[in-house]
């Protein structure tokens, strides 16, 4: 299978395309190094909003105009804000290719701030649905559990009063000084031309001369104290998460915890899902779940239990947290577990869309574009000794951080005591 090609641009801009002869659909993207790791508690969620008012419209183009002329060719254009980069992408007909890099570099580079105040409106409503959501919310009381005050530890989604209040100027110097071509990788995948891809990339940019440029990220918590963070909130059930600080981004040791994770807690056969949910009963969702960023990670779980369930749960958690510590893995869940990780390696890269992600992710963050091969050869590599060492580092007593939401807080506190690393609490 072709491998991919990379040019960088005089301008910085960098492009990346792969492609996939036997497809007819094209799938690009333009990712941004910005999100809201990068922004200032007075700015907390201006890259979302931002992310938002791309799709307002530019000079050439109206909003409408924009939904019509994707609709028109058939295409799925959208958009995600993360905790460090924000990404524009859409899957296409390769025939609609050069229509759509148009319409998509103007929205990137050239935004008219059309129609702020009404997308202020929308926002501050997906706000209000998502903190009316605590299986959603709970994971950035975690957040803060673990990251503390830095900016880690906030919600992407950001705050009421700065999406309410911030004016239209600021949010273009915001644009100006992100959205800038060194801070951008343009990526393709499926039915491209590298060469032509590279082309529209040179007579689309933009570029904002004398705008200072963004302030560098703050460097995470090296070792944050556990804490135990509670909202209350009148729930049918109680919403829990534990979870502590995993691995950077570029860190090798990755591929061996995708492998961990799908044993403690990522797939049906896994032994938190068998134990809580399957054996007794105690939960609908449970599982485990890992995040990656430029200098630090975070390992967590997640259950959520009816209030009389809720100490029982916690015991059955910290009995398998105690198992996973003693007996990271059998080789019979070892094998299962990379068979299961590489299938969704390839299985995933039979995606356009998924192509182009791992394309421009990888380049945005500087990590090895590997073949598919060699993601599988590094799975393949993980032993049982790398487990045991994934474990010592990640789940270790003492290093955890529990976050909940739910009507009561003591008895959280209570249930949680002895899984997680302190007494500390937050009330909300």
């Amino acid at each position: 299978m072709p491998g991919h090609r990379i040019t960088e641009l005089e301008s910085g801009l960098r492009v990346v395309t792969e492609a996939m002869p036997s497809v007819r659909s094209a799938a690009l993207g333009f990712f941004v190094h910005t999100g809201s790791r990068g922004e200032s508690v007075a700015e907390a969620g201006l890259s979302h909003f931002l992310e938002h008012l791309l799709f307002k419209g530019t000079d050439r183009y109206a909003s409408a105009e924009i939904d019509k002329l994707f609709d028109g060719m058939g295409a799925e254009l959208n958009a995600g804000t993360d905790k460090e980069s924000t990404a524009v992408y859409a899957r296409m007909l390769d025939q609609h290719l050069p229509a759509a890099f148009d319409v998509m570099a103007d929205m990137v580079w050239r935004p008219a701030y059309q129609d702020v105040d009404p997308e202020r409106e929308v926002v501050l409503e997906e706000i209000a649905m998502y903190e009316d959501d605590p299986q959603d919310t709970v994971f950035d009381v975690l957040g803060e559990a673990v990251f503390g005050d830095h900016p880690l530890g906030r919600p992407i989604i950001g705050r009421a009063p700065v999406i309410r209040d911030t004016p239209i100027d600021v949010i273009a110097e915001f644009h100006k000084r992100r959205y800038v071509p060194g801070n951008v990788v343009i990526a393709a995948a499926g039915s491209v031309d590298h060469d032509a891809i590279v082309e529209l990339a040179q007579r689309t940019a933009h570029t904002h001369d004398g705008i200072e440029a963004a302030p560098g990220i703050e460097p995470a918590p090296a070792d944050p104290r556990a804490t135990v963070r509670f909202v209350r909130k009148d729930t049918e059930q109680v919403h829990v998460t534990l979870g502590g600080l995993g691995l950077q981004r570029g860190d090798e040791r990755r591929f061996a915890a995708r492998v961990l994770d799908a044993i403690f807690g990522g797939l049906s056969s896994s032994r938190l899902f068998q134990a809580v949910r399957e054996e007794r009963g105690l939960a609908y969702s449970v599982y485990s779940f890992t995040g990656q960023y430029a200098d630090t990670g975070q390992v967590g779980l997640y259950v959520g239990t009816r209030p009389d369930n809720l100490v029982e749960a916690m015991k059955v958690v910290s009995d398998e947290l105690e198992r996973l510590r003693e007996q990271p893995a059998t080789e019979e869940e070892l094998v299962r577990a990379r068979e299961n990780v590489k299938a969704r390696v390839v299985l995933g890269m039979e995606s356009t869309g998924a192509r182009m992600h791992r394309l421009g992710g990888s380049l945005l963050f500087g990590l090895p574009l590997l073949e598919t091969d060699e993601v599988m050869e590094r799975i393949d590599a993980v032993t049982m000794d790398d487990m045991r060492s994934l474990v010592d580092d990640l789940w270790a007593p003492g290093r955890l951080s529990a976050a909940g939401i739910g009507p009561d807080e003591d008895k959280f506190c209570a249930a949680v005591q002895g899984v997680a690393g302190d007494e500390s609490k937050l009330a909300a």
